[in-house]
């Protein structure tokens, strides 16, 4: 029933799925781990309990969505073997050590500490706690940094020669990490990941207080949350910005693409705010623009000349309207963080931020915002590659296995069917976690079992009681 199928295409649609699937856990780790490291501090610092509960009820959370990132990560590695061979064999010299350097660096440093942080602090102290802590967080950086140093290698490659037999082999190891487009990529990803953070805490912190459950945990919960996306969003904003321009420079096809620019424009282009994309006749039916916009933006300059795809073979064009509509996506949702942001800001000059219902409500609605955003900046930029795995010089079509469609649809179906079950039941497991109260860290194993043989409850409730916050 697949014979009719395209095996490539099947092939890009399964490593797209599973990446979908593992990049939302990532990008909510990068940020939790860091805002676990300013709890812990802040609790330290202050002595305030408030901080010590919140960081024991995030903590789990951490766990869970770390755990389901190393698994879904781990599906994907596979992949580069079965669908992807002919890739792996051509660009694994590059591609290889950076995987390989992040595992070495990053991710034995993340499980080395993780441990610590999660059942250690009556053990060790607070202080090598609070070290393990950042540990993990400096950790899920550095693994950031490795990962989008071989993604941004594949859209703006440097530092390689290509051998013999084809594959590329990296001359320069500076030029091949530090890559044109790696450090507006990386910033802009980490910031997506803090912003991603910030709107689940905020949406949980907004829940708590509309229910009127434990005002003072969820009210801190939403001030700190609220003061990341004042802070941030803004900056995304510009680190965005920053990337475009980078991008117009080495991937101009998939600006032409997120811009819908069939055309060029030698007098100024204008900016589509919404169109219907039509690449069979190169032209966006129903667009709705603003004359010359999109050259202020991009050229900084009204009259500035704007290439359009139409200079591009159309073999060589990425699919526009995916592209087109999930950048819009993305930009909608930063827009809505900003306005988030700057309204959480007038509330809190005017005292009312723990009180405006409508915020909460809106925090709430803005939850999974961060996910969306992320997903549709993830699409916006491997799309908007193709039709190349290295861009300019490994088409997609000559990277993936011989497979047959066969083969493929059935493993997808199977990736759909058990990332559905067991990553729903993870995620379902997470948001009951969420909807609980931030409540006081429960008895450390150390003080032992409440009933047990040879330990009467009374002995047991009196050493309880004896060493309650021991070492807290």
């Amino acid at each position: 029933m697949f014979e009719s199928l395209d095996a490539t295409l099947l092939a890009r649609f399964q490593f797209a799925f599973t990446v979908s699937f593992h990049i939302i856990f990532p990008a909510f780790s990068i940020g939790l781990a860091s805002y676990l490291a300013v709890l812990e501090g802040l609790w330290l610092w202050t002595k305030d309990e408030v901080y010590f509960t919140l960081f024991n009820f995030w903590k789990t959370i951490f766990a869970l969505a770390f755990g389901m990132g190393v698994v879904s990560g781990i599906v994907m590695s596979y992949q580069f073997g079965t669908n992807w061979s002919v890739f792996s064999d051509k660009a694994g010299p590059v591609i290889g050590p950076l995987m390989g350097y992040e595992v070495l660096t990053a991710f034995f440093l993340e499980a080395g500490f993780l441990g610590v942080m999660l059942f250690g602090l009556n053990r060790v102290g607070p202080k090598l706690h609070f070290f393990a802590t950042l540990m993990v967080a400096v950790g899920t950086l550095i693994s950031a940094t490795w990962i989008l140093a071989a993604n941004s290698w594949m859209q703006t490659p440097a530092g390689f020669s290509i051998n013999d037999v084809g594959q590329f082999v990296p001359v320069d190891w500076w030029a091949v990490i530090f890559n044109p487009s790696f450090p507006y990529r990386l910033v802009h990803m980490v910031l997506a990941a803090y912003l991603t953070t910030a709107f689940v805490v905020g949406g949980v912190g907004a829940y708590h207080l509309l229910r009127g459950d434990a005002p003072k945990r969820a009210r801190k919960m939403f001030s700190m949350a609220m003061w990341m996306a004042a802070i941030v969003a803004p900056i995304q904003i510009f680190a965005g910005d920053m990337h475009g321009l980078n991008t117009l420079e080495h991937q101009p096809a998939k600006v032409m693409a997120m811009e819908g620019h069939y055309q060029s424009h030698p007098d100024g282009a204008p900016l589509i705010l919404f169109g219907i994309p039509n690449s069979a006749e190169q032209r966006v039916d129903y667009a709705i623009e603003i004359p010359k916009l999109s050259s202020l933006i991009l050229k900084h300059d009204l009259n500035a000349p704007l290439a359009g795809l139409d200079t591009i073979p159309k073999e060589l064009q990425p699919p526009v309207a995916i592209v087109f509509w999930s950048f819009r996506i993305m930009v909608a949702i930063g827009f809505a963080m900003l306005g988030i942001g700057l309204w959480s800001l007038w509330c809190r000059w005017r005292g009312t931020l723990g009180e405006n219902r409508w915020l909460h409500r809106a925090a709430v609605l803005m939850g999974p915002a961060g996910f969306l955003a992320v997903l549709a900046g993830w699409v916006t930029t491997e799309v908007g590659r193709q039709p190349y795995t290295v861009y300019g010089h490994l088409l997609t079509a000559n990277s993936v296995a011989p497979i047959d469609a066969p083969a493929v649809a059935t493993s997808l179906i199977a990736f759909i069917v058990v990332y559905f079950l067991v990553f729903g039941a993870g995620t379902f497991y997470i948001l009951r976690l969420m909807g609980r109260l931030p409540r006081d860290p429960m008895p450390d194993l150390a003080e032992g079992p409440l009933r047990s043989a040879g330990i009467t409850p009374a002995a047991a409730v009196a050493t309880k009681s004896g060493s309650h916050h021991h070492g807290y």
